[in-house]
């Protein structure tokens, strides 16, 4: 006998006396622990049957007890408490007997032996069965029955099994599968649950057919929170780079539809009390007779309104199903977020029973959406905040006419940085542009970027040229940290003169493109950057606008990328003022940007003023004809476009002009000859335009009663601000004239946030 085996039946009998003796559950407990010890060291099943009657035999004579049958019981209950870990039905080797002699034989009572290995199948917690080569389930115990809804009274289940799910993962083949593997089944009674199965193949003794024996686990509750898990990293993996509400809401609603297999899903928000909500619609919008789904757009209808209004007042986290009460939940609706403006509801394609781990689902994701909605407000609220005060710092929010300016911030989250414009109106009709350049991005950099703004600003209103500003300037940079190595480019425009004064402190040079030419850069007045060098004086160029010329100045964001050479950014500049003659400064702004703008958007901010210089006036002289007016509404639509004039205005003045020249062809030379003309005058000056149209025909007095016409006068009096007619002998004249207005920009919304790209 080996010390090993030895050992062990010192210890088991140990044990098994001490049970007999005062039988008690932790006695059990400690034959569990040997059989699992037994299990370990290879002890054989004989050796420890043997052992254990002898020692029952010797307590059994010692307490002279030999016909007690309770010491029997109390005996077979230590054996099998011991012969439970030793997994005896995969071992084929069961005894179920109370006798030493039925042991020592194995085979002396079979109906004892089987009536032994029930009792322990039986007394196995987890699912047991058989299963024969083909796969049919020809053995199961109650706990199978129990878990499966599927008992022995049924036996065999031949293929395809009663638990399996068409619609699932493809049934695993025993034996060609994994050992284990977790499954998904149907209950008998409909329910859906996942089992964790174990197999293992054996051989029958009395042959060569080979079977197999297994043990199912209810896994349901493990699945379902690993599930739960994966559902909510998906969903905040989904939204985690949304910045603003809709984005979270475009992606997480879609997401939350396919987890909780929803057909649709619909978000109100409720910006104001006031007004109707903001809607968002994820999925089919199919309507039913209980429920009403809203179509995919920005209305909602009365039930639909009611319902999601009654649950934004819930307090959060709070779902109900929707009909409330029904045994089939056709919907749920819950409040988002916190501040009890906006609350979602999820539409099921077809009324179905919501468990408990479908709430806890619900739940989970829903908190997680209501977290993601929360997190874009304040980045939306943030970014609103730090763009308006980068607007704020940047400059005017009215431009004299004529000017368009554009800031695109390049850098998340709160897109500032150190790019700035200023287009300040002085004295005698002259105005200041200073356009510049901070080291570096982000707040820091926005920072210097104010200070040197303002004093940039301070110094042209107190009269300073270009030159004499960036030479004032540089003391200023030398004394604010982080601003040495400012570039900037200061001008001063005379749109009366037509001529532009510039100094440049080592940023990028201006384009400036006369009408129907490429543009060409403004090389002169060149320096280097502020507080780098000391400079006795700074250099200044003067070069002349041309009627109808187009002057950009820009920061290197707008031409600089890395890989390229600068100049072709240069060279497109150019190329596009050629093809804009006719376009608001506005509009070349955008061509400009969208001319030049990479795949991935621009990856440093980029600040630019457009500047259109008035251009040549409009002299027409067309024959008095009516053919002729279309041909004078387009002409004069292209030079109010060359003229900066913004298109609302545009339109009222080309209404005005046509019925004018209407007039004169009508009724001034009635029965004239052939040779009768008109003659347009089109001017504009630094505040307004001036349109003059003249005819050398008879003036026809208004009749007392024009009946449905005789309004032109009327007309062209609503449409201008200042009207002159002048008629005589020798014939009419009619004067109208506006003023130019300022240009305005819009500021962010604080409530609903900007977008990435303004154009201004």
């Amino acid at each position: 006998m080996s010390a090993v085996l030895a050992a062990f039946l010192d210890a088991y009998g140990v044990a098994l006396r001490k049970h007999l003796t005062s039988p008690a559950l932790d006695g059990l407990a400690e034959g569990h622990e040997l059989g699992r010890r037994a299990l370990v060291e290879g002890i054989s099943l004989l050796d420890l049957t043997e052992h254990h009657f002898r020692v029952v035999k010797q307590v059994q004579a010692e307490l002279g007890a030999d016909s007690d049958s309770h010491l029997d019981e109390e005996a077979l209950e230590f054996l099998l408490q011991t012969l439970i870990t030793l997994d005896v039905a995969t071992r084929g080797y069961l005894d179920g007997t109370r006798r030493y002699e039925q042991q020592r034989s194995r085979a002396d009572d079979l109906a004892g032996r089987d009536e032994f290995r029930t009792a322990l199948v039986e007394s196995l917690q987890d699912g047991f069965f058989v299963a024969d080569a083909r796969g049919t389930i020809i053995e199961v115990n109650s706990a199978f029955g129990e878990l499966t809804g599927y008992g022995a009274a049924d036996v065999p289940y031949a293929l395809p099994h009663p638990w399996s799910i068409p619609e699932g993962p493809r049934y695993p083949d025993l034996g060609t599968e994994a050992a284990r593997f977790v499954l998904p089944i149907r209950h008998h009674d409909g329910r859906d649950r996942w089992l964790a199965v174990s197999t293992s193949a054996l051989v029958k003794p009395d042959g060569n057919e080979r079977i197999f024996v297994g043990t199912i686990r209810d896994v349901t509750a493990e699945h379902d929170a690993h599930a739960r898990d994966q559902a909510a990293s998906r969903l905040a993996t989904a939204v985690a780079a949304a910045t603003s509400v809709a984005e979270v809401l475009e992606v997480g609603l879609g997401e939350l539809r396919r987890t909780v297999d929803a057909e649709t899903a619909v978000v109100a928000v409720w910006t104001n009390r006031n007004t109707a909500p903001e809607v968002y619609v994820s999925g089919a919008a199919v309507a039913s007779e209980s429920v009403a789904t809203p179509a995919a757009g920005t209305a909602l209808d009365n039930w639909t309104q009611a319902l999601l209004e009654r649950a934004r007042l819930r307090p959060g986290r709070t779902l109900v199903a929707i009909p409330e009460g029904a045994e089939g939940t056709e919907g749920i609706v819950a409040p988002l977020g916190e501040t009890g403006d906006a609350a979602l509801w999820l539409r099921f394609a077809a009324p179905r029973t919501i468990g408990a781990a479908d709430w806890t689902l619900f739940s989970l994701l829903i908190g997680h959406l209501s977290l993601a909605v929360q997190r874009a407000r304040n980045f939306d609220q943030a970014r609103s905040t730090s763009l308006t005060l980068q607007r704020a710092m940047l400059g005017p929010i009215d431009l004299p006419p004529r000017f368009s300016v554009h800031y695109e911030p390049a850098l998340p989250p709160l897109e500032i940085g150190g790019d700035w414009y200023d287009v300040v109106p002085l004295k005698d009709g002259a105005i200041g542009i200073v356009v510049g350049d901070c080291v570096g991005r982000g707040l820091s950099a926005a920072v210097v970027m104010g200070q040197l703004r303002t004093a940039a600003r301070a110094l042209l209103l107190r009269g300073a040229g270009p030159a004499q500003l960036l030479s004032e300037l540089d003391p200023v940079a030398a004394r604010i940290p982080g601003a040495v190595c400012t570039t900037v480019c200061a001008a001063v425009l005379d749109p009366v003169r037509g001529l532009v004064r510039y100094s440049n402190a080592g940023h990028m040079p201006p384009i400036l493109a006369d009408v129907g030419t490429t543009g060409r850069m403004l090389e002169g007045g060149r320096s280097v950057p502020l507080a780098t060098f000391e400079m006795p004086r700074r250099p200044e160029a003067t070069t002349p606008l041309p009627p109808g010329s187009t002057l950009v100045l820009f920061t290197d964001g707008l031409v600089e990328r890395r890989g390229e050479d600068i100049d072709e950014g240069f060279a497109k500049i150019s190329a596009v003022l050629a093809g804009t003659p006719e376009r608001l400064p506005r509009e070349v702004a955008d061509a400009v940007l969208s001319a030049l703008r990479p795949d991935g958007g621009y990856d440093d901010d980029v600040a630019m003023v457009v500047y259109r210089q008035p251009p040549a006036p409009l002299r027409l002289d067309l024959p008095a004809r009516p053919d002729q007016l279309s041909v004078l509404r387009r002409t004069l639509r292209s030079w109010l476009t060359a003229a900066a004039v913004p298109h609302d205005l545009a339109s009222d003045l080309i209404a005005a002009t046509n019925e004018a020249c209407t007039n004169s062809i009508e009724h001034a030379y009635l029965g004239a000859e052939a040779t009768a003309g008109v003659e347009l005058e089109a001017e504009c000056g630094t505040e307004a335009v001036v349109i003059q149209v003249t005819d050398h025909g008879r003036w026809k007095p208004r009749s007392a009663d024009p009946g449905p016409r005789g309004r032109g006068i009327d007309m062209m009096n609503a449409l201008t601000e200042q009207l002159e007619i002048e008629h005589s002998d020798q014939g009419t004249r009619v004067r109208m004239s506006v003023t130019l207005p300022a240009i305005t920009f819009p500021v962010a919304n604080a409530l609903r946030g900007t977008n990435r790209r303004i154009t201004r």
